[in-house]
């Protein structure tokens, strides 16, 4: 499947039928799998063969979108866990523990914050938040021998600021340093973060993957880059798990994925539950339509803003006056996605307002699916930040995030226009 276009990909990888068999791959709607012969699941168990045994590990239906989306990100394994969150946890937890630290942009979503600002810390983690606008040298200052990973976001969420992966990586490769890029408001469709130097890709594939807005999701991609081998950052890869009698993950061809699998996922569960994992296969069909029309729908709906006398500004790198354009002319040229944010003349009130006046768009929590949406982040999912994190996480308090759908873009301008008219 490496040779074919990521169009085709999103519609063929991930399952192959074998004569007689469903065309779609089914939903393996069971805990549990029959084996007659009690060596190969011994086996399976010490991670000698391939198989299925127990569902809190692996399953037939979250492998065939665990495929499917390894495929798109060009990666060696990818592993569905039950959320976007769980996905970050423990792709965090495969690599980092008491005593150490992670390197995390500041322009991220609230819940990734909250997670590393709060509670990772309670369990010995540290987190050190960066600038992602900093220069290299300031962003290596927070570096030391604990550090474990750095982590941005394509598209930030929601202060869509666009990551420049080139400083990033070129930092991380310096320190043998882990890159992990949350992926998930750009999707491969308009990014391949393994081209500019990632290593790890997380998903929250409730999002544009799914794009319907029906099953919740993460992923994990392991893009198979990163040599564990002998680097003292990563003692945990280089001793034998006795828990696998001895295996050596540092050893074999897929590291950090298996390590993750055997230890994270085997202890902590949280993996991607079989019909989420079949509706979210299903959606990812038409990624690439969806990706070109939020994109093309957004650009759309920024330039509108950008005019208007009520708006104060606009982010969406589209726009040939944003901060971020060049950069998104260099990692996302083909599309900027449908995440916006802007800013209206007035406070918390007049935010309000005006979305309580939006007809066709709707005030939700949740983004990046076909049907438009708003939010306030900093009375919803940032409001358990301070203010001044609120000012370190781009959020100020007249901000609206503006999750483009796929509708008629005159329609959603049109519902835009009037409802700016009553604040």
């Amino acid at each position: 499947m490496k040779d074919y276009k990521l169009d085709t990909l999103c519609v063929q990888a991930g399952y192959s039928p074998k004569t007689g068999e469903s065309r779609i791959p089914g939903i393996c709607q069971s805990t549990t799998f029959f084996y007659g012969d009690s060596q190969a699941m011994a086996d399976c168990f010490d991670l000698k063969s391939d198989g299925y045994f127990y569902s809190r590990l692996s399953n037939p239906t979250v492998s065939a979108f665990e495929n499917r989306v390894a495929a798109l990100e060009d990666g060696v394994c990818a592993i569905g866990c039950s959320s976007g969150m769980s996905a970050t946890t423990l792709a965090t937890l495969t690599v980092a523990g008491v005593g150490d630290n992670v390197l995390i942009s500041q322009a991220c979503y609230g819940g990734t914050f909250n997670l590393f600002g709060t509670t990772l810390p309670k369990v010995g983690i540290e987190c050190r938040f960066f600038n992602p606008d900093d220069s290299a040298e300031n962003i290596e200052k927070l570096i030391d021998d604990r550090t474990k990973f750095i982590l941005a976001e394509t598209v930030a969420n929601p202060a869509i600021v666009i990551l420049d992966f080139d400083k990033i990586s070129a930092i991380a490769k310096k320190h043998s340093l882990l890159f992990i890029v949350d992926n998930t408001l750009a999707t491969p469709v308009l990014c391949r973060p393994k081209k500019f130097g990632a290593n790890i890709v997380i998903h929250s594939s409730s999002k544009y993957l799914d794009g319907h807005a029906a099953a919740l999701g993460g992923m994990i991609v392991d893009l198979g880059n990163f040599n564990f081998k002998g680097n003292p950052r990563y003692a945990s890869f280089n001793v034998p798990d006795e828990s696998y009698h001895g295996l050596v993950y540092a050893d074999l061809p897929v590291a950090f994925g298996t390590k993750c699998r055997a230890q994270m996922i085997r202890d902590i569960g949280a993996i991607m539950a079989p019909m989420n994992a079949y509706i979210s296969y299903l959606g990812c069909d038409t990624l690439a339509l969806r990706m070109e029309r939020h994109s093309s729908n957004a650009k759309k709906v920024a330039a509108y803003l950008h005019n208007h006398p009520k708006i104060e500004w606009v982010k969406h790198a589209s726009l040939p006056d944003n901060k971020y354009h060049a950069l998104a002319e260099k990692y996302l040229p083909n599309g900027q996605g449908g995440m916006m944010s802007f800013g209206i003349k007035g406070d918390v009130k007049t935010c309000a307002k005006f979305m309580e006046s939006l007809k066709l768009i709707t005030q939700e929590t949740h983004v990046a699916d076909v049907r438009s949406s708003v939010l306030h982040p900093a009375s919803t999912t940032h409001r358990q930040l301070s203010a001044e994190d609120l000012v370190k996480a781009g959020v100020p308090e007249n901000l609206v995030r503006l999750s483009v759908g796929i509708e008629n873009p005159d329609d959603i301008i049109a519902d835009l226009d009037q409802a700016l008219a009553k604040i």
